[in-house]
């Protein structure tokens, strides 16, 4: 089974992401954690990707590409993955259902998961960040056992300076003009399947499931 998770910052990707992949047995994969790691071990891609972000510009959108192909061509996607991060435009889009044809593989779903204005606000404005891992908590919504202490590695928290309420309402409009192509696109091809995502995140993950079990039925028919 593989799967797309796609949504506005604040959505609930990445939360919900790395439960559905423990909750059904396939590898999460992250767009964030696979640059990290790249550039952690020193990989070629990596090393490209870390003179871009020594000069403080963006990785390019082939770079990231040529990275997330080459983790989905891994032994452990096999079964199936969960991609959170990617695609983020039509480009990659394409780029990623050609890699798919090429080694017989699709897509199974896309999740739009759609979460209103005033929740993406509330939630990333209470959003705390670890310095060393990047993992994610909230100051309500998950607090970190030790204030201001990551629960995963022991590293300080910080609070983003972009995630206040004027820089969250600009990223929101941002990124649904920039993702409608892409999110079309995958209307058009009958895969998205929308997700209320301002729901309590275990009835959104009871939704996803139901979903993906609903799938792999029809598939077996």
């Amino acid at each position: 089974m593989n799967i797309i998770l796609l949504g506005p910052p604040g959505a609930g990707k990445g939360t919900q992401a790395k439960v559905l992949a423990a909750k059904i047995n396939l590898p999460h994969i992250a767009t964030g954690d696979i640059l990290r790691q790249n550039v952690a071990e020193g990989t070629e891609l990596g090393n490209q990707a870390q003179g871009f972000m020594n000069k403080g510009e963006l990785v390019p959108d082939a770079l990231v590409t040529q990275m997330v192909l080459e983790r989905i061509g891994a032994k452990d996607t096999k079964e199936g993955f969960i991609l959170d991060g990617y695609p983020r435009n039509l480009a990659q889009a394409k780029s990623l259902d050609a890699d798919l044809r090429k080694n017989n593989r699709s897509l199974d779903i896309v999740f739009y998961l759609d979460a209103s204005e005033d929740v993406i606000i509330q939630r990333l404005s209470g959003r705390l960040v670890c310095t060393k891992c990047g993992s994610n908590f909230h100051v309500k919504n998950m607090p970190p056992k030790v204030a201001m202490v990551c629960d995963k590695c022991g590293s300080p928290l910080y609070h983003r300076s972009d995630d206040n309420e004027a820089t969250i309402r600009n990223r929101l409009d941002v990124y649904l003009k920039e993702s409608h192509p892409l999110i079309e696109y995958y209307r058009g091809r009958r895969a998205l399947e929308g997700i209320a995502a301002d729901s309590d995140p275990e009835v959104v993950l009871d939704e996803m499931v139901r979903l993906i079990n609903h799938k792999r039925d029809s598939i077996k028919v």
